[in-house]
């Protein structure tokens, strides 16, 4: 049966249905269109194949993460290397530039390398050692002085009866620092296996860097994704470069103060804390956290007073917050910013993965994964704040 069409005219049978294919062809069905919304849509085997996609994603996933936590003997060294060699990556670059041939760079590198962490560990190892030795000595003297203020916090709960027989009592807290100095000693032969392992795996990748990135950019098979790859590198080395190097400057500066900090604080080892502090600096909100609770209790310790106790370590956050606020941001600028609360997480994640060397490459490793996302997709590029 023919049917009059819109101009007037008639439309065979045979019209229409070209009508309505060509129609088809202009505007396809969207995906539920055929559903109907008063039915109760019902789970299918499309929905069971994406939840099996992401049940096998999860599943790698969990099996990628307990590997690197099994392999963490040789994969903490081995990444620590190439965060350091990556950071150095625009001072190798400057060298190559004056002529210098790739072995005198790995060799000049690593051995400046070596050189900064044997002088932090000589000026750091007598300090240490007189902590451990003093230790009991030290926690009955912060009880002794703290004691008073906690008594006088009635919500507390606290008596002279708590730290004598509870869990807090002295001879509990030397049993307790026996075991922690037998962990340490424990510790002591991977840590030298792993130092051993980081110095190698460094000169290589100092040695052999430009190659393995000749070799990386290689291995993508167009022009145009070569020309991604080359940009991404790029923008990891001046990155990491950039924020190492000025983060250094800053936090010495940062160092040097806490040093006059501790001097005129009446603190005895002042260059130990100047050198905490810098060492500190470079773990976010951990590092700051640690620290002053440390200088909180040494001044304790060294004043009679509370609150002329508790002096140096206000002034040492007020100076560290003021650095991180204020001169950092303004050096940096805000090309470079990351979430805080993304890196709380990483330094989080990691720290349970690979302990304290897990928290020094939090911020290094964050670095590197938000350059890689901002250059992949420029047009959602986020800039991150740096916390210190």
């Amino acid at each position: 049966m023919a049917i009059v069409s819109a101009r007037g005219g008639f439309k065979s049978p045979k019209k229409q249905l070209a009508d309505v294919a060509a129609g088809a062809r202009k505007e396809p069905a969207l995906p539920g269109d055929d559903l109907d919304l008063d039915e109760p849509y019902i789970l299918g085997r499309e929905a069971l194949d994406v939840a099996m996609a992401w049940a096998i994603i999860g599943i790698f996933g969990m099996m990628l993460f307990a590997l690197v936590h099994y392999m963490s003997m040789i994969l903490i060294p081995i990444t620590l290397a190439i965060v350091v060699g990556l950071i150095l990556g625009l001072a190798a670059d400057k060298l190559g530039s004056y002529g210098v041939p790739r072995a005198g760079i790995a060799l000049i590198l690593s051995s400046l390398v070596f050189a900064a962490v044997f002088l932090i560990a000589n000026s750091l190892a007598q300090p240490v050692s007189t902590l451990i030795s003093e230790g009991p000595n030290l926690v009955e003297q912060t009880i002794a002085r703290i004691m008073p203020f906690l008594e006088s916090q009635r919500w507390l709960k606290i008596s002279p009866a708590t730290l004598t027989n509870g869990p807090l009592s002295m001879d509990k807290l030397i049993e307790n620092s026996g075991n922690i100095l037998g962990v340490v000693t424990a510790q002591l032969t991977p840590a030298v296996i792993q130092g051993m392992i980081f110095f190698a795996a460094l000169l290589l990748f100092l040695y052999g860097r430009l190659r393995l990135r000749r070799t990386l950019i290689m291995a993508f098979p167009t022009r145009r994704q070569r020309l991604i790859a080359i940009r991404v590198l790029n923008a990891i080395d001046k990155v990491l470069g950039y924020y190492f190097a000025t983060a250094s400057v800053l936090y010495f500066a940062l160092g040097i103060s806490m040093t006059l900090i501790a001097y005129f604080g009446g603190l005895a080892m002042p260059v130990m804390w100047g050198v905490f502090a810098f060492l500190s600096s470079f773990i976010p909100f951990l590092g700051i956290t640690v620290m002053t609770l440390s200088v909180t209790v040494a001044g304790i310790l060294t004043h009679d007073t509370l609150l002329i106790g508790l002096l140096p370590a206000i002034v040492f956050f007020t100076v560290h917050l003021v650095m991180e606020n204020l001169v950092f941001p303004a050096v940096m600028g805000r090309q470079w910013e990351i979430n805080p609360f993304m890196v709380f997480l990483a330094i989080l994640f990691w720290t349970w993965m690979w302990g304290a060397v897990g928290a020094m490459l939090a911020l290094p490793m964050s670095l590197i994964a938000m350059t890689v996302l901002s250059e992949l997709f420029p047009d959602r590029k986020t800039v991150p704040n740096l916390p210190g």
